[in-house]
């Protein structure tokens, strides 16, 4: 859809050029910012609060009561001043990325209670001036998160100060105008975000498939005329008669010794591979390097060709793990949440990998998981003792070779789904920066007739 323009603009301070009749203003003319400093400690002397923390606001645009929040204390001068209100954005004042700081949330009713907790900074407008809905979409916009960015300090962690936020300019047109075009935001964006949930649906579709064939190959083979005989495994049921039932441990070697790497310098470099550059269901991102010395204590080694599994919650459950391919000088490390698996001359690695990613191993893997809470790990001996079907390596090729023509089809599904969701994100960003920096001009725009 074409929308209009205004008759008259003017070239800004911060905006190349913005409508004729709307001023730009620094945050700190228009509005109070408080930067919390609530942890999620509870203490007897204090009150208990409802917590809006770090990733209630990254998480969402929107909050409201169907959140549920972390309960903990605060002080009663700390509620005072840092007690959430109907109107009120929050944006998230540290993180790992300078590009992924400033994150916008709106406070989107009353709730009794609800305090900001820590690493977030409150933005209370001049209601008289500033509406919340419409400061949230223009904190949403590119030229305020090109402002966040650019004020943001750090090193290895980034962080807003309160005068980096107070100092961010945004246009600020007359309140009438601003109800519209927060109204005409809340309405298109909740289109696309319908649009996108969809294919993101569809994607979750495409993946429980995919996992579903790899299942069904890996323990039951592809001829379904095979005479099958009972595994012995409750969960396994009956697999083919040739097949042997074997514990892991004794067709694979599990989190080997990082002796393999003397006849590497300690200068040399590696590939070193944090949690986030392993993919769920396969693929991992090997290009940060490291010199071998830095990395050699307090981190797991892994060489080229071996499987690497998350071991990890949530991220083993998710399906987190990869074949290490095209490691600098043949060798790896990564995080200490890693378990490595290495087969034999009888163990196709694609083979294993794919059993790793099966339905039977990650759900029998989370119900043997150790710990508490955020810090479940599956154990080394859940791996070893893991009871599968195996074929001899000829079959073991067929399967892989069989699963591959599956996924290319299904992987090619995901990939068009998430261009897709790719290409409405950026045209949600780009109408919302368009509107609030007064690019277009939606006064006349109605509802109803667009439904029409």
């Amino acid at each position: 859809m074409r929308y209009g323009t205004y008759d008259k603009y003017k070239k800004g301070t911060l905006f190349d050029v913005l409508p004729a009749h709307w001023p730009e203003e620094r945050i700190h003319d228009i509005a109070k910012i408080k930067t919390s400093n609530v942890d999620k400690k509870s203490k007897e002397d204090e009150d208990v609060v409802k917590l809006c923390n770090y990733l209630d606001v990254y998480n969402n645009s929107k909050i409201d009561s169907s959140l549920d929040f972390m309960v903990a204390t605060a002080s009663k001068s700390d509620i005072k001043r840092f007690t959430l209100k109907r109107g009120d954005v929050v944006i998230t004042k540290d993180s790992e990325d300078p590009f992924d700081i400033g994150i916008p949330a709106l406070i989107n009713e009353d709730i009794d209670g609800l305090v900001c907790g820590y690493h977030l900074t409150i933005i209370q407008s001049d209601q008289e001036r500033l509406l919340g809905n419409y400061l949230y979409y223009a904190l949403e916009a590119d030229r305020s998160k090109h402002q966040f960015t650019l004020a943001s300090n750090g090193v290895t962690r980034f962080g807003l100060t309160q005068q980096g936020t107070k100092n961010l300019k945004i246009c600020v047109p007359s309140l009438d105008e601003q109800k519209k075009i927060a109204d005409f935001l809340d309405y298109k964006t909740q289109q696309i975000d319908q649009l996108i949930e969809k294919k993101k649906a569809l994607i979750e579709k495409l993946n429980e498939q995919r996992i579903a064939v790899i299942t069904q190959a890996v323990t039951k083979g592809l001829d379904k005329n095979a005479k099958m005989k009972p595994s012995g495994v409750d969960w396994l049921g009956d697999v083919p008669e040739h097949w042997e039932v074997k514990r892991l441990r004794f067709c694979i070697v599990t989190n080997p010794v990082k002796s393999e790497t003397k006849s590497v310098e300690d200068d040399d470099l590696v590939s070193f591979v944090p949690m986030d550059a392993v993919e769920e269901y396969g693929g991992m991102d090997v290009g940060q390097t490291k010199m071998l010395e830095e990395v050699y204590n307090g981190y797991t080694y892994f060489k080229e060709n071996d499987v690497v599994v998350a071991k990890i919650t949530p991220c083993f459950e998710n399906g987190k793990g990869s074949i290490a391919l095209g490691l600098t000088n043949g060798i790896g490390f990564g995080t200490t949440e890693f378990h490595v698996l290495r087969g034999g001359n009888k163990t196709n690695k694609n083979f294993l990998f794919y059993m790793t990613i099966s339905h039977s191993f990650r759900d029998i893997g989370a119900s043997e998981m150790l710990g508490a809470g955020g810090q479940k790990r599956i154990p080394e001996n859940f791996i070893k003792d893991f009871r599968q079907g195996i074929p001899d390596i000829n079959e073991q090729e067929e399967i892989v070779t069989h699963i591959e023509k599956k996924l290319n089809r299904l992987d090619n599904m995901v990939r068009i789904n998430k261009e897709a969701i790719d290409a409405y994100a950026e045209y949600r960003n780009s109408l919302i920066t368009a509107a609030v920096t007064g690019k277009i001009d939606v006064r006349d725009f109605d509802v109803e007739k667009d439904v029409a």
